[in-house]
């Protein structure tokens, strides 16, 4: 190897690289094997917390690192908001904290103890609610995965401005990603859904 390619004390970035991998790899190949896992890499303890979830209060178990996306799909058993990339890039797994967007996957269940939480299934009682309803209405909407965080977009974006224009909608979804590309369609359903909810309260 040419002495440029290494500093001082006869380390290589090569042997460096190798290193580091090395070590990194080791606990998932003790973790495989059986071995012991090493201090601090076990499940952290469950903390009892108290959501309040589409208007019922729920008493739960979690551990700390726990997203609130998962606690809703797998501890409550609410799967409208959809995993996708969950890293805070897709939408898929939107929900409203007190009337606001927020990305499911990017928030601790911990954090959300106090807020009001509401999910799809809460927007409605028994009835679609004035988006859902715009949404079938405009055909905004193809395979359908997106379209939970969609419509939790509009919500809050019709909450905070109940007569948005064009390239408010624009922006306001504009964290939602829709693989299938029906965007013109989503942003209709908003202007729709404005109308409709304008009516309900006239």
């Amino acid at each position: 190897m040419p002495e440029s390619s290494k500093d001082n004390r006869g380390f290589s970035r090569r042997g460096f690289v190798g290193t580091a991998v090395a070590g990194a790899a080791a606990p998932a190949v003790a973790a495989r094997s059986g071995a012991p896992a090493p201090p601090g890499a076990n499940d952290p303890k469950p903390i009892a917390i108290t959501l309040k979830v589409n208007g019922r209060r729920h008493e739960l178990m979690v551990e700390p690192r726990w997203s609130l996306l998962y606690v809703l799909r797998e501890q409550l058993s609410l799967t409208g908001a959809k995993p996708g990339c969950e890293r805070g890039e897709c939408g898929g797994c939107t929900v409203l904290i007190d009337g606001a967007a927020r990305y499911a996957c990017m928030t601790l269940a911990v954090e959300a103890e106090g807020a009001e939480i509401t999910t799809i299934e809460g927007l409605s009682n028994g009835e679609p609610g004035a988006v859902q309803r715009a949404f079938v209405e405009e055909d905004a909407f193809q395979c359908g995965y997106c379209t939970p965080g969609q419509v939790m977009a509009v919500e809050a974006l019709l909450a905070a401005n109940p007569n948005p224009s064009f390239d408010e909608i624009r922006q306001g979804v504009s964290g939602n990603l829709c693989r299938c590309g029906a965007y013109a369609h989503i942003f209709n359903a908003a202007r729709k859904a404005a109308e409709l909810k304008r009516k309900e309260k006239s």
